[in-house]
């Protein structure tokens, strides 16, 4: 019988390595919160090939190095408090087979998360409130509505994602990493 370990903790290290190399790229002010959710976007081959029990460990090793590695609290908070786990949800809420809770639960789920960063990043880290105003007024409800709808056209292209994935570069994967 092979052991099939070595690939396991390869794949597993592998996409740390990328989901926090993605975290790191941070730096650059406009990537704030696209770069977490690539770095969420990451986890998918784990959970796919191996499970959620392993991509639950990549995804703590990335928020341990992105809380030591990563200056800006935002990206760090996107990440730990919805992006990174989210892949690994999504697929314990789509085994409901029920697509109106499905989306009721993913809905509820982003919106109470985003509120809750940001409602620590505005209160506890002193977050410049400039950021949610236009033309002088502070528009936090638009935002979140607008934050939903770029969820929704997220969660369909990580769908589609996973689709591609899993019937293009899984085999590929299964063989390169003999697991």
């Amino acid at each position: 019988m092979k052991n099939k370990n070595g690939g396991r903790v390869a794949l597993c290290g592998m996409t740390a390595a990328l989901a926090t190399l993605a975290m790191l790229l941070t730096v650059v002010p406009v990537s704030e919160i696209g770069l977490p959710a690539v770095a969420g976007l990451l986890l998918v081959p784990t959970v796919v090939e191996l499970g959620r029990r392993y991509a639950l460990s990549v995804y703590v090793t990335v928020c341990l190095l992105s809380l030591l590695l990563v200056p800006a609290w935002e990206p760090k908070l996107l990440f730990i408090g919805f992006f990174g786990y989210y892949p690994i949800v999504k697929s314990l809420i789509e085994a409901l087979r029920k697509p109106v809770a499905e989306w009721v639960i993913k809905f509820a789920l982003f919106n109470g998360t985003v509120v809750g960063i940001y409602w620590v990043l505005l209160t506890f880290l002193h977050l410049d409130t400039a950021a949610f105003t236009i033309a002088g007024k502070t528009v936090y409800g638009l935002l979140l509505l607008l934050g939903n709808g770029v969820f929704l056209l997220y969660d369909i292209g990580l769908t589609r994602v996973i689709s591609h994935y899993v019937a293009v570069f899984s085999p590929r994967l299964r063989r390169l990493f003999r697991f």
